[in-house]
């Protein structure tokens, strides 16, 4: 007959205790991490409106010693799923620096070169690129964005990579008259361009390939600049 364990044998653990005890440590460790990112969110925060405004983030950029114009910034909103451009929420805050692993500031400084190591990962680029220009669409059901913002945009997310053509697309797109705004389709071609198209020579650039028009020009106000 099986005789019940008495449970009393010094060093006899109860099966499934470690993984309870593992359990409830790292449960703890979650909660300490959530307590101390919430009180970074409220160093922040505006308290008339409950979330973090242009002020904080202003502030917030100071204390990481990053400049509020800093592409980490934008990729920061990015890891964050930030929808509303300038303001955070408190979820959105968690989302993002749970993501990244950092609930100090200290932590923050060593993860945003990390971050942007991240971001420009050709898996994760596009969809921040994509992000970047919905960021920046303020009003309900608004669809395409001011051309000066546009191209600061452009610079500050393609400008290290493709320095020479946003340079020049900059230029083209102040001086034009045509467009006034900039729709998602050109967005992604803009980018499809540079990471496609010979630059300057454009020798392999074929408007037959369904390029959206702003770019049919931009190729050729090139090709008169350079003749």
């Amino acid at each position: 007959m099986m005789r019940r364990s008495s449970g009393k044998k010094t060093g006899q653990q109860v099966p499934g205790s470690a993984a309870v005890n593992s359990s409830a440590a790292s449960n703890k460790a979650v909660s300490k991490e959530t307590e101390r990112i919430d009180q970074l969110f409220y160093t922040y925060y505006d308290k008339s409106t409950g979330l973090i405004g242009p002020e904080g983030i202003v502030a917030f950029c100071a204390d990481v010693e990053v400049e509020y114009t800093d592409v980490r910034i934008l990729m920061l909103a990015w890891r964050m799923q930030a929808e509303r451009q300038g303001y955070f929420t408190l979820e959105e805050w968690r989302r993002g620096l749970k993501a990244i692993r950092a609930d100090t500031i200290s932590k923050l400084k060593k993860a945003l070169p990390e971050l942007e190591k991240e971001v420009m990962r050709p898996q994760n680029f596009l969809e921040f690129y994509t992000y970047s220009f919905r960021y920046y669409l303020t009003e309900d059901k608004q669809k395409s964005v001011d051309i000066n913002i546009a191209c600061e945009v452009l610079d500050l997310v393609l400008g290290l990579k493709f320095g020479p053509q946003i340079d020049r697309l900059g230029e083209y797109l102040k001086k034009q008259q045509e467009y006034k705004v900039v729709n998602m389709d050109q967005w992604l071609g803009i980018l499809r361009f540079c990471k496609e198209i010979n630059f300057p020579s454009l020798d392999n650039y074929d408007p037959d390939l369904a390029w959206p028009i702003i770019l049919d020009n931009f190729v050729e106000w090139m090709r008169e600049q350079n003749s």
